[in-house]
């Protein structure tokens, strides 16, 4: 039985040059080598091979059936290095790979939008998109799970470079029918005896509520509900639980439609920012930087504002 494990692309190559020239000599030419080390590695790979490979004529070298499978081989391997080169440069130019996007949970309303206008101009680059509260993307931020992220605060640690990506307005949103939502103008104090429906401890909505409610009163305990999601503080205020401080972004289509009403309130919307970020102390991919580049470029038409 043949024993491939010595085989090597210079046996290959010296194989099937000598086939494809008709002899030693200018396979030798055209492989920059003397045409000695030509014969040598045949010699070697039909000890390799344990059969002859060629019917040797005054016509040249024709392959023998065993010469034949071992070119049909050859060409195939060269057909994959060249498909292989061809994923290196891919990815070496950010044309293919894999892009790790992560977003906090108020960013969902926005990131689809963006994966499918980045998907439709780079196909040949494949975006993950994961969607968590603030605690769960930054436990993944610290430990390097991913690529690109979409947040409103950066952090303090671990070492990030962040980007503002646009304006991320938050309003208080009621009922149609609330009692408020026919005042043209009110003041902070004006919400101090409403109940809010509100995000967890710790997420970024909920840090910039408490910090919005403290001029409602700093001395009045307000009524506050937690609840796990946005979607599900929406269904709540349009029931009439309650009101609620949200992103704008998260009421687009509740606020066109009628479900859901922005009170007028002074010092509202209040603005933040959205920031692209990613670990300044990792290098990012071709394809990764191909994704945030992209994304920068384009965030105006990407991402509209919802409170114009």
């Amino acid at each position: 039985m043949s024993d491939f494990r010595a085989l090597t692309l210079k046996h290959l190559r010296a194989h099937e040059a000598t086939v494809r020239l008709g002899g030693v000599t200018a396979a030798a030419r055209e492989l920059l080598v003397t045409p000695p080390a030509i014969t040598a590695q045949l010699k070697s790979l039909e000890n390799l091979v344990g059969a002859p490979l060629y019917d040797r004529s005054a016509e040249g070298f024709t392959p023998t059936l065993v010469g034949q499978a071992i070119l049909d081989t050859s060409y195939d391997i060269e057909r994959l290095l060249a498909l292989t080169q061809d994923k290196i440069d891919a990815l070496r130019s950010g044309a293919s790979g894999v892009v790790i996007f992560a977003a906090v949970s108020t960013a969902k309303y926005i990131t689809p939008s963006i994966v499918a206008a980045f998907q439709n101009a780079h196909n040949g680059i494949s975006v993950k998109l994961i969607i968590g509260n603030r605690r769960e993307i930054m436990r993944g931020l610290e430990s390097n799970e991913y690529d690109i992220l979409l947040m409103g605060r950066p952090p303090e640690h671990p070492p990030i470079e962040a980007q503002v990506l646009c304006d991320h307005p938050h309003i208080v949103i009621t009922a149609p029918g609330h009692n408020l939502a026919s005042r043209k103008h009110l003041t902070p104090s004006d919400l101090s005896g409403e109940r809010f429906l509100s995000r967890e401890q710790g997420s970024g909505t909920r840090l910039l509520m408490e910090k919005f409610l403290a001029r409602v009163s700093a001395r009045q305990t307000l009524d506050v509900i937690e609840m796990g999601t946005n979607e599900t503080i929406k269904q709540a205020v349009m029931a009439g639980l309650g009101i609620a401080f949200l992103s704008a972004h998260t009421c687009v289509s509740e606020l066109r439609d009628g479900r859901l009403h922005a009170l007028r309130v002074t010092g509202l919307p209040l603005v933040r920012q959205w920031h692209l970020i990613h670990r300044s102390d990792r290098d990012l991919s071709p394809a990764a930087r191909m994704f945030s580049e992209f994304v920068l470029t384009n965030r105006a038409r990407l991402i509209p504002n919802p409170v114009s």
